[in-house]
């Protein structure tokens, strides 16, 4: 170990906790989202159901709203609770939100566990699922904004695990997706499998933040911003006392004295966002794009190779859920092998704003139903290869602005930095939401 260099991550032990908690992130709420038909099913009217048997039926109120009341509850915590993190953050130990957050959800995921087996009529279901929604996006929101800020202490690469974990998450709920088809899972305790797995998920991403500050890698730089604070301010006042010369404590010469800042003092999140608002709003467009398409628009692409085959069956689930979700996470991974464009680059945002390309190219496929545009791109190739530099450039670019954007300040700011960028990641979430129904109807 060198006094530049610092401890070494061993094993890349430190690396590969920061992978879990990223995974822990995600993970639960995916699974939660793939049990969409669950959810769907015990909303249904039960009498109706039982008197129609094999006929379609049509879908009860609560089912018709389901999944716009699921975006509502999910988005405005996230948002509300990311952009809170921001200010909080000093106040509220970073242990208390992290664990906190963690055991909050794994209790939410063992309940919802629970239910499976408990009956209850279609609206206090649904009441207590969207209640669900909001605790899970409401601590989730805290979790990922504190882990970000938490990476933002270590070294640049320390963010990508976390994108990386999070990308993976995606992976495994595709999966779980495809497997639930594949052996023809319909009954609601099939889905209880679904919820362990997140609660499984939950407590190893516990036990990893256990072990986190036992790591000498984790806990050098951890505390290196405060020492290094103090060794600085007490060198800026041994030059203050040498170069006093008037009774207000100013120097004569030109040079300006820099404040001696409190390392315990909470930085400016405005100060913060002028330092990195091309980062914080490239992360954001990033995100914006994304979600304003998929799936929106990108799950209703119509096969025109499988029509009544198991194509028609697994095209979705394999050429929009599984594929944007493994090029996503082969992105977001790329940026633990090599970062480019780099930091202060103008090519970085030059190339988030060219992804808007894909917003009219998916447009342009055999999107159903329509009534305004023509199909242009009808063949499920075309499909596929936007799907692949859709979801790589995504997971690349994303991964790119939230390891550089807690590096842009000083290092006691970093924590703060991270929070601030989380903030604009759920930012593009939302607005990629609402956008979504706009784009929607112009097809």
């Amino acid at each position: 170990m060198t006094a530049r260099d610092g401890p070494q991550d061993r094993y890349k032990a430190v690396w590969l906790i920061f992978f879990i908690l990223g995974l822990g992130t995600l993970l639960p709420w995916n699974f939660f989202m793939t049990a969409r038909e669950y959810f769907i099913r015990r909303l249904g009217d039960p009498e109706e159901t039982s008197h129609v048997g094999n006929q379609t039926v049509t879908p009860s109120y609560l089912q018709s709203v389901f999944d716009n009341f699921m975006t509502l509850c999910a988005m405005v915590p996230l948002l509300l609770f990311t952009c809170l993190n921001s200010f909080i953050h000093q106040r509220i130990p970073q242990q208390i939100r992290i664990s906190g957050s963690l055991v909050a959800i794994g209790l939410v995921f063992l309940v919802t566990a629970i239910m499976v087996k408990v009956p209850m009529e279609p609206l206090p279901f649904f009441v207590f699922t969207m209640i669900s929604i909001v605790f899970i996006n409401s601590f989730g929101a805290i979790l990922q904004s504190s882990l970000f800020g938490l990476a933002g202490l270590l070294p640049v690469s320390y963010t990508a695990p976390i994108m990386s974990g999070q990308g993976l998450a995606g992976t495994f709920a595709a999966l779980a997706m495809i497997f639930s088809i594949a052996i023809g899972a319909q009954q609601p305790e099939s889905f209880i499998g679904y919820f362990t797995t997140a609660c499984v998920t939950i407590v190893l991403a516990i036990v990893s933040y256990i072990i986190l500050p036992h790591m000498d890698f984790f806990r050098y730089y951890y505390m290196k911003d405060k020492t290094e604070y103090r060794v600085y301010n007490a060198e800026l006042e041994t030059k203050r006392d040498l170069i006093k010369k008037d009774e207000n404590g100013m120097e004569q010469n030109n040079s300006k004295i820099i404040p001696i800042h409190n390392p315990d003092e909470q930085p400016s999140v405005v100060a913060i966002f002028k330092k990195l608002w091309v980062l914080a709003l490239s992360v954001c467009f990033v995100f914006t794009v994304t979600i304003g398409v998929f799936p929106a628009v990108t799950a209703n692409v119509s096969t025109v190779l499988g029509e009544g085959n198991k194509w028609d069956l697994y095209f979705i689930p394999v050429s929009c859920f599984l594929l944007f979700n493994v090029f996503d996470w082969t992105g977001r991974s790329l940026t633990a092998l090599f970062t480019w464009p780099g930091m202060d680059s103008c090519l970085l945002p030059v190339m988030v704003v060219l992804r808007v390309i894909f917003v009219p190219l998916f447009m342009l496929c055999n999107v159903q139903p329509r009534y305004y545009l023509p199909v242009v791109f009808s063949h499920d190739a075309w499909y596929i290869i936007f799907m692949i530099f859709f979801s790589i450039s995504n997971g690349y670019l994303a991964s790119l602005c939230m390891c550089f954007g807690p590096k842009k300040v000083l290092v006691h700011e970093a924590e703060t930095a991270g929070a601030v960028m989380a903030f604009f990641l759920s930012l593009g979430l939302a607005l990629g939401a609402a956008l979504s129904f706009l784009v929607r109807m112009l097809i």
